[in-house]
């Protein structure tokens, strides 16, 4: 076993690997603790937001938290659970480990952490106000991202000012029904990185155009660009981007706007 020559008794009496990490724990271990701390800090803050939304069950009966059950369903669909069944099913095969990051309570001492039935993942995801949801998941998102983007800039700064970029486009959600059996259409505000800054569902007896200004109206959009396709490109839109909103824009014209394409 190789032992350090110099140094003191204590270093000389441990094998090197012991000494040398001692030596280097200031540097990546230090920074892996700190990593681990923020990564615990910001899954509290996840909960939290998730805690602020109105609870839709009746206080009776209820055995897991709203925050709880949520959480569970925002990690099963990116693991590949594509109906409330299957977000359920992929709740009680996970670890006790992941669902007390969720948010588990401890209700039995057989089994620590329970997940919620299917009724229950069903009830609550038929009954939470969508609006709400979307808006602290997406703030969540978008706060994450800042903070990368910054840390980034520090490392990197740009060589010049950048403009904000914002493109407003619209989408059918696959098999997402209506009670009708009509698609769920979405109008939606996106950055460059792919951030959904706001998001509006399309009623079925109107059209994206209606629903762009209560889509952009919340929204910071000083100095930044706003780009959007030809059904879009209209003299109203344009006015008010550039007059409320005091931003710029790139519009697709067609052959419905012939004035314009004389130019």
């Amino acid at each position: 076993m190789l032992r350090r020559q110099g140094g003191s008794a204590e270093e000389r009496r441990r094998p090197y690997g012991a000494a040398q990490a001692a030596h280097i724990s200031g540097g990546p271990a230090r920074r892996a603790r700190a990593d681990g701390a923020r990564c615990r800090d910001q899954r509290a803050g996840d909960r939290a937001g998730l805690r602020r939304l109105p609870e839709p069950r009746p206080l009776r009966g209820r055995r897991h938290p709203l925050s709880y059950v949520l959480a569970l369903a925002a990690c099963g669909v990116p693991a590949g659970a594509k109906s409330l069944t299957a977000i359920a099913e992929w709740a009680t095969d996970a670890p006790d480990q992941l669902l007390l990051q969720c948010g588990a309570t401890l209700r039995d001492p057989d089994r620590p952490y329970r997940a919620p039935s299917e009724a229950t993942v069903r009830r609550v995801l038929q009954r939470i106000d969508g609006d709400s949801l979307d808006a602290v998941i997406g703030g969540w998102l978008t706060a994450r991202a800042d903070a990368s983007r910054a840390a980034d800039q520090d490392t990197y700064p740009p060589s010049r000012p950048v403009r904000a970029a914002v493109t407003v486009d619209g989408k059918s959600l696959r098999d997402a029904l209506r009670a009708d059996g009509r698609c769920v259409h979405l109008i939606s505000a996106l950055r460059t990185d792919g951030i959904v800054l706001a998001q509006r569902e399309v009623d079925a007896k109107s059209n994206e155009i209606t629903e762009f200004r209560p889509l952009l109206d919340p929204l910071d959009l000083t100095g930044a660009v706003v780009t959007f396709d030809a059904l879009l490109t209209q003299t109203g839109h344009a006015k008010f981007l550039v007059e409320e909103k005091e931003a710029h824009y790139i519009a697709v014209l067609k052959g419905n706007h012939p004035t314009c394409m004389r130019w």
